[in-house]
């Protein structure tokens, strides 16, 4: 798997994603994570929006969302996410 689709499964599973209020086509197999719920890409690919908003999010957020370079808009508001916001989101630009 490309390296922004495992970091968004990652995030996925850390934030219990199976509970989500919506997920559709998350980590189907035959989509591209471009289609996924709440993602939005660049014309190459790349994700460089995650908006998930009052969608029922709980858990952590993995260091994982580092991974996701080309990342410009995180907004996870008015979820359940508990704990610390990871150090390595600092390394995205």
């Amino acid at each position: 798997c490309p390296p922004e689709r495992n970091a968004l499964k990652d995030f996925y599973e850390s934030t219990k994603g199976p509970d989500w209020t919506n997920n559709t086509k998350w980590l189907h197999p035959y989509e591209t994570h471009c289609s996924w719920y709440g993602v939005n890409c660049s014309t190459s690919g790349n994700t460089i929006e995650l908006s998930l908003t009052n969608n029922g999010l709980s858990g952590t957020l993995s260091k994982k969302i580092a991974d996701l370079t080309f990342l410009e808009v995180l907004d996870l508001n008015d979820n359940d996410i508990k704990g610390l916001i990871p150090t390595e989101i600092g390394l995205l630009s």
